[in-house]
């Protein structure tokens, strides 16, 4: 997604309890102004002066004068625990391979910022403030995308963030990457000097599988909608029945998904002459791409809000280790920085997308075979001269089989670290970037469908639904009728952006009752 180079007038708090996945993403696209409510300055303030007592009193605490992972018995006397705060950042900062898109880095920042903004990390107001200040100026450190194995928090990536906020690293400022201090000048931003705990509790979250996740999330409720609509118009151009979506099969069998999908087609399929034209007719049952589209849409749609629920908890969440309670004057070390929740949630979320996409390009396919259609061959009057839509499936079957090898869990394996300390680790960051990859293949895949299907309905002397042929009708403004053979891969990502825009979601709600993921 493209990301807007103006600040916006809408504004995001940062205080650690009312983050949204729609805030993350306005935030991340649309540059939403950041704001860090007084409240939240006072809890901050709070924590830290139960650390820095805690540290007078001559406590030992994880991270604030001890080193990190395994090598947590070794004290670090006072007058190096600023050389510990910079050392850290540098020797975690090894991330490799692509840098994150704009709009990744800008909701890894909000939501590092939220989770420090919660009052039990122990850092300065300042560290926080800084963060925003990045964000509202357009400053995104350069963060590689591998090297975090979803456990110690995503300790790589919010490494490069924090090298940035120091005046190290890498950073665009608008100008492209350049090094950080000059790209905080540019937006005439000093760089911070952190004090004893800050480091760790920059790096020590699970801020880059959560950032990945919530776009991703966002996108798979967007893909969910289209996929309703994509197959609302294949099943026109099939001459397929709506009545095994009557209300009284899933209603006893209510899952919310499915309940969902089944009023959003009896709502897309509302007056249409193709369904009327099925009341005498001999065929008895659809095949299960077709009859099955509740069931197996349904499902989809309940691993989508079961992945929003955990981010809507994660976004919100201390996951910094230690922690301070100022109220009960303790410290506690934990594990809250592991990404498991995270991990299986977008394990689970690529494979309901995935399912979206197997299921799109099944319907393409019965599309363009005149034996199970009734339709001209690849929906051509020119077959043999003329390739029509043959290909088109072939592109769609290549990303469903690719997607069917990145729905192999990333949870499923962990491979200790730090000599065995960090014994099991989520490796929840790489199952987020996977659930984004095969997000992206089925936005593709469904596009291709309702190319198919607009192509087939052209074949049929019959109406469709006023929300098919309003939806029809958009997307011929993109993609006209193929009366010649011609390349259609512009044309596919054309549409692949009108889902991603919702063009064909608004369209349909403008036509009938379509309810939104």
């Amino acid at each position: 997604m493209a990301v807007s180079k103006r600040v916006s007038s809408d504004r995001v708090a940062v205080d650690g309890r009312s983050l949204t996945i729609e805030k993350v993403v306005r935030v991340a696209r649309s540059r939403a102004c950041v704001e860090l409510p007084s409240s939240t300055h006072e809890m901050m303030l709070r924590s830290r002066k139960a650390l820095e007592k805690l540290v007078e009193d001559g406590r030992v605490i994880y991270a604030v004068n001890t080193g990190v992972g395994e090598l947590v018995d070794v004290k670090i006397p006072k007058d190096e625990l600023k050389s510990l705060q910079v050392n850290l950042l540098r020797s975690h900062a090894c991330g490799v391979g692509e840098r994150y898109p704009t709009e990744v880095v800008r909701a890894m920042m909000l939501l590092r910022a939220n989770a420090l903004a919660k009052g039990y990390s122990g850092v300065r107001p300042e560290v926080v403030r800084m963060i925003v200040d990045m964000l509202n100026a357009g400053v995104h450190p350069a963060i590689p995308r591998q090297g975090s194995v979803g456990a110690s928090g995503d300790l790589v990536m919010l490494a490069h963030l924090g090298l940035a906020m120091i005046g190290e690293g890498e950073a665009d400022a608008g100008k492209g990457f350049e090094p950080g201090a000059k790209a905080l000048r540019r937006k005439k931003l000093e760089p911070i000097s952190l004090e004893a705990k800050e480091a760790i509790s920059i790096i020590n979250g699970t801020q880059a599988m959560a950032a990945v996740g919530a776009l991703t999330a966002k996108d798979a409720a967007v893909l969910a909608d289209n996929a309703q609509i994509a197959a609302a118009m294949s099943l026109e151009a099939l001459k397929g029945t709506s009545s095994a979506f009557d209300m009284k099969v899933s209603k006893v069998r209510p899952h919310k998904g499915q309940l969902r999908v089944s009023r959003n087609m009896l709502a897309l399929l509302q007056g249409s002459e193709i369904m009327v034209s099925h009341h005498d007719c001999p065929k008895i049952q659809d095949a299960y791409t077709l009859r099955c589209i509740p069931q197996v849409m349904g499902a989809s749609l309940d691993a989508i809000w079961y992945a929003e629920d955990v981010l809507d908890v994660e976004i919100n969440s201390a996951t910094d280790n230690p922690l301070f309670f100022p109220d009960e004057g303790m410290v506690i070390s934990g594990g809250n920085f592991h990404g498991q929740p995270v991990a299986l949630a977008m394990d689970f979320l690529g494979l309901g997308v995935h399912e979206l996409g197997s299921f799109s390009e099944r319907r393409t396919a019965r599309l363009v075979d005149e034996k199970l259609s009734g339709l001209p061959a690849f929906l051509t009057r020119h077959g043999g001269v003329a390739s029509g839509l043959m290909v088109p499936q072939y592109v769609a079957a290549s990303m469903v089989s690719e997607n069917k090898v990145l729905v192999h869990p990333a949870s499923a394996d962990s491979i200790p670290t730090s000599a065995n300390q960090e014994d099991h680790n989520s490796m929840g960051t790489i199952a987020a970037w996977k659930a984004r990859q095969i997000a992206e293949n089925v936005r593709r895949v469904v596009a291709i469908e309702m190319i198919t299907a607009a192509q087939g309905l052209d074949f049929i002397h019959l109406s469709s639904s006023p929300a098919v042929e309003k939806v029809r009708r958009v997307l011929r403004k993109a993609v006209p009728t193929l009366e010649e053979d011609r390349p259609l891969a512009d044309e596919i990502e054309k549409v692949a952006r009108m889902i991603s825009d919702g063009v064909f979601v608004q369209a349909a709600e403008g036509a009938c009752g379509f309810e939104r993921t």
